[in-house]
C-alpha cells in the first residue's frame, strides 16, 4: 500500500461485513425469494474529514494506489474495484447530499472474487461511512439502493438487491428470508450445531461483468415476455408457477425453459429451507442446498468444472451435510455445512485432492454469522 500521513487519525471506523446466501441463487434479480446472511468476514474503513471542498483519497491495504478523486468531478476508473467507490460517491450527490473532502483507509479479511460479493461490503461501507462522516441522514434502504444502482451505472454489472441488503441488514445468528419483490423481510434464527459453514474457494477468478452474468438476466426477461403471450399477468419468473412453464413449454427455446424452471424451483427450495431451519431439520436443508446446486449446473449453467467437483467430492461424504455454489459462479466459493468434529480433516482431504486435480491451492474457512454494517463504537 502507498504510504500514507502516519499522522492519520479517524474519526469513524466502519465495519461492513461479506455475505453468505444459504440458497437462492439468481433468484433476486428474478424478484424472487433468498436466504442470505452477514458473515464475520468484512471490510474495515477508516474516514477523517480533510480542509478541502472537492478532494478525497482513498487508500487500501490491499492495492497499491490510492484513489485520488475530484468531488465535483467523478469519472468512471479503468481499474474495476474504482468504480464501485466512485458510483457510490455519484449515487449519494444525485440524491442531492453534499460531500466535502475526506480520507478514508480500507483494510479487510474479505476474500475478493470469491462470491462473498466483497463489491457489496465496498458499497455499503463506502454509503455508510459517508452518511455518518457528514451526516446526511441516509436510510439502510436508501444505502441498499444507491449502492445496488452504482453496480449497476458504474461497474455494469446488473446484480439483484440481495447482496447490499444482506451487508447493510445482518443480524448476527441469524439468516434473512428477504421477499426481493416487496422487499419485505423476516430474520430466521439459525441454529447448525453441530454443524459448521465451511466456505471453499476454488481461487477461480470470476469476473460477473464480462457478460455471463448479465446474460442471465437477458435470457430470465425473454423467457418472461414469452410466458406472458399466454399468461399477460405474469411480470417477472417469480409470478410463473410449474404448471404455468408447461403450459408454455411449446413457446420457449431450451435455454429459455431450462432458465425459467430453475428460478421457480429454487424459489419452492428457499421457502421450503426456511421451514427446514424453523424446524432444526439440517437434513432437510442439506438436501435442499445439493438440489439448488444441481439446478445451478445443469439448468442456469454458471458453475465451472473446479466447481462441480467440489460438490461431487463432498456428496461423497456422511458428514457433509449439504454443499452448493455460492453467487454468481463461474468459480468462487462453495458453501458446506460440515459435522464440527470432521472441519478439520475434510478440510486437509478436499485441499489435497484439489490440488491434485487441478493443480490450485484451495482456499478453506469456517465463518459464522454476524450484524450487518455498523458504526464500531
Amino acid at each position: 500500500m502507498t504510504d500514507i500521513d502516519p499522522s492519520f487519525v479517524p474519526e469513524i471506523i466502519i465495519e461492513s461485513p461479506g455475505r453468505i446466501n444459504f440458497i437462492g441463487g439468481h433468484t433476486d434479480y428474478n424478484n424472487g425469494f433468498v436466504l442470505p446472511a452477514a458473515i464475520d468476514k468484512k471490510i474495515r474503513f477508516y474516514f477523517r474529514k480533510i480542509d478541502s471542498l472537492e478532494n478525497a483519497m482513498i487508500f487500501s491495504k490491499q492495492y497499491e494506489h490510492p484513489i485520488k478523486i475530484n468531488l465535483s468531478h467523478i469519472v468512471k476508473s479503468d481499474v474495476i474495484w474504482e468504480n464501485y467507490i466512485l458510483g457510490v460517491i455519484l449515487q449519494i450527490q444525485k440524491l442531492g447530499k453534499k460531500l466535502r473532502g475526506f480520507e478514508c483507509v480500507i483494510d479487510s479479511n474479505l476474500p475478493i472474487g470469491s462470491g462473498l460479493s466483497s463489491s457489496a461490503a465496498l458499497e455499503c461501507g463506502m454509503a455508510f461511512g459517508l452518511d455518518k462522516l457528514f451526516e446526511l441522514n441516509l436510510t439502510k434502504t436508501e444505502m441498499v439502493q444507491l449502492s445496488m444502482q452504482a453496480e449497476h451505472e458504474f461497474v455494469g454489472t446488473k446484480c439483484g438487491i440481495m447482496d447490499q441488503f444482506a451487508s447493510v441488514n445482518g443480524k448476527k445468528d441469524n439468516a434473512i428470508l428477504l421477499d426481493c419483490r416487496s422487499k419485505e423481510y423476516r430474520y430466521i434464527p439459525t441454529v447448525l450445531d453441530p454443524y459448521k459453514i465451511v466456505l471453499l474457494n476454488t481461487n477461480v477468478s470470476h469476473q460477473l461483468s464480462d457478460g455471463q452474468y448479465n446474460s442471465r438476466q437477458d435470457e430470465c426477461a425473454e423467457a418472461v415476455s414469452i410466458i406472458q403471450k399466454k399468461f399477460p399477468e405474469v411480470n417477472s419468473l417469480r409470478d410463473v408457477s410449474l404448471s404455468m412453464l408447461e403450459v408454455s413449454k411449446q413457446s420457449l427455446s431450451p435455454i429459455h425453459y431450462k432458465r425459467a424452471l430453475f428460478v421457480v424451483q429454487e424459489n419452492e427450495r428457499v421457502l421450503k429451507s426456511v421451514k427446514a431451519l424453523e424446524e432444526n431439520n439440517i437434513e432437510e436443508l442439506g438436501k435442499l442446498i445439493y438440489a439448488s446446486h444441481d439446478g445451478l449446473r445443469n439448468l442456469y449453467e454458471i458453475t465451472c468444472p473446479e466447481l462441480d467437483y467440489l460438490i461431487d467430492f463432498s456428496k461423497n461424504k456422511e458428514y457433509v451435510m449439504g454443499a452448493r455454489v455460492m453467487g454468481g459462479g463461474f468459480g468462487g466459493c462453495t458453501i458446506n455445512l460440515v459435522y464440527e468434529d470432521f472441519v478439520k480433516p475434510y478440510i486437509e482431504e478436499v485441499s489435497k485432492a484439489y490440488k491434485e486435480k487441478f493443480n490450485i491451492d484451495l482456499s478453506a474457512f469456517e465463518v459464522n454469522l454476524s450484524n450487518g454494517t455498523t458504526l464500531r463504537k
